[in-house]
């Protein structure tokens, strides 16, 4: 676009004239509708929480469980009140601490679930270390503690997804969401709306959508979002909108403009967003730091460079690895078997794949093709009905039975059970120039399945969307994740990698 051709912001949109006080745009602040939420959630949970260690009393004391380690046999209920009140405030502290009162939550059930799962674990851990440690009386049952916690998860879990259907469906629920206008679209606006839309999750309302600053949209939005008018219109259609939030997406205006859009969102009591160009990818890992006085924006540590996390997953893939080998040695052998009835030559094949931090390590197979299958030298993709693949081959490749000996890789500690699949050095030369941020994706150690292959991107598949699931793996892995991809993994199959 010509420069001389752009008209200052200010001058594109002039204040109307003799705007009366009463119009005047003030900040939406929490209203009655979030307060009385908020009351309302604490007194359920208080609730919840009284009713479920009481109960925790009532199966630890007054059911078989009783007759086990209990030496005061007089032990009554009356003389564990005072355990049952101070720990329904250690719980209801928790709770304060896990911000299970944000309004903004009350939208989202899954946060919700791992927040009341921090909460009643954290509990259960600091009452089994008073019981330990200090000398009460009548003593903590460590048993206790570990009864009334789990019913505390299913009391606290049942009520809040009660409360939870109960906002989504009722006008409260649309005072909680966020009225948003977008300036430009593209197709990660049209992914964010969607993940924030979605499902049992609806945490913005899309008003509409401005036309960037040259009036050109890099994506054409969709149907359901309504273009609410030209750049010059901007100020106007957000208080049309009564908008709380507007995103502007990365070339919607030129920089000294989009620094006058953001003052007149100050002046309106409302959000600015900016979706940066040079943070398309691990954008959940991204922190502010400040050095020496200067703010820098980067991308921080990822989950699994935590030392907690990564012993963690070290000792699940020790775990897993042992019990793989353990279960699925038999098949290997037999397999190997099949493999030299057809064909003479090794049994084992190895190739070079790129691990942590890209260096080289060879990965362990059941030979599945031919002796000469790159006799031209060229390394190429497994594809469909390969001519290169043994008969036997092409039915351990569809089951994924070639790749049981990596097991040993996971063991070695080349990979891990869970991660990106590592790809050979040769394809790598070309495929890190190609693709944008394909080298991320060795910053962690490859697995033996992963987030990609479970969603059917395996073999000869868009690896551009391969790298997208293994970057949203990386950035959001918890360890529930690993044990869910790892049950998927038997379910789905489409070919080896």
């Amino acid at each position: 676009m010509n420069s001389a051709k752009i008209v200052p912001f200010e001058a594109a949109c002039p204040e109307p004239e003799e705007k009366p006080l009463y119009e005047l745009r003030s900040r939406k602040r929490p209203g009655m509708a979030h307060q009385k939420l908020v009351v309302t959630s604490f007194m359920g949970d208080l609730l919840a929480i009284i009713l479920a260690l009481c109960v925790g009393y009532l199966i630890r004391f007054e059911t078989v469980l009783g007759s086990i380690g209990v030496e005061d046999l007089s032990l009554t209920l009356k003389s564990y009140v005072g355990h049952l009140v101070f720990g329904t405030v250690v719980m209801m502290a928790l709770a304060i601490n896990y911000r299970l009162y944000d309004p903004k939550r009350f939208l989202t059930f899954r946060p919700m679930v791992k927040a009341i799962f921090q909460v009643c674990v954290s509990w259960s851990v600091l009452f089994l270390s008073l019981a330990l440690v200090l000398k009460i009386d009548p003593a903590i049952s460590r048993i206790y503690c570990v009864v009334a916690g789990n019913a505390a998860m299913v009391a606290l879990l049942g009520w809040r997804y009660v409360f939870h259907t109960v906002i989504r469906s009722c006008a409260w629920g649309k005072a909680l969401r966020q009225k948003v206008v977008f300036l430009g679209w593209n197709e990660e606006c049209e992914a964010a709306v969607s993940r924030m839309t979605g499902g049992s999750t609806e945490l913005i309302q899309v008003a509409g959508v401005i036309r960037p600053q040259d009036g050109k949209f890099e994506s054409e939005p969709p149907f359901n979002v309504p273009v609410l008018g030209e750049f010059a219109d901007l100020r106007q259609a957000i208080r049309a909108e009564d908008a709380d939030m507007l995103i502007a997406v990365n070339g919607a205006a030129d920089r000294v403009t989009l620094m006058e859009v953001s003052e007149i969102c100050g002046r309106e009591f409302i959000d600015f967003k900016l979706v940066p160009s040079c943070f398309q990818v691990l954008v959940s890992s991204l922190k502010l730091e400040t050095v020496n006085g200067m703010p820098l924006l980067g991308v921080g540590q990822l989950p699994l460079h935590h030392a907690l996390n990564s012993i963690i997953k070290r000792a699940f893939d020790i775990v897993g690895a042992l019990a793989g080998l353990a279960i699925f040695g038999p098949v290997i052998g037999l397999f190997m078997a099949m493999v030299r009835a057809e064909s003479k030559g090794p049994l084992i094949y190895k190739q070079v794949r790129l691990g942590l931090d890209g260096k080289p390590f060879e990965i362990l197979k059941i030979r599945s093709m031919k002796i000469d299958a790159e006799a031209s030298g060229s390394p190429g993709w497994t594809v469909k009905d390969d001519p290169r693949c043994l008969k036997v081959g092409a039915f351990m490749r569809r089951w994924n039975i070639d790749e049981l000996p990596q097991f040993w890789n996971v063991l070695r500690g080349d990979m891990s059970l869970v991660g990106p699949r590592p790809e050979r050095p040769e394809l790598i030369q070309d495929f890190k120039e190609e693709i944008p941020h394909y080298n991320l994706r060795h910053n962690i150690k490859p697995g033996l399945t992963g987030w990609a292959q479970i969603n059917g991107l395996r073999g000869d598949t868009c690896l551009k969307t391969r790298i997208k699931f293994d970057l949203h793996y990386m950035e959001n892995w918890n360890f529930l994740w690993d044990l869910r991809i790892m049950a998927l993994t038997f379910f789905k199959r489409s070919g080896a990698c």
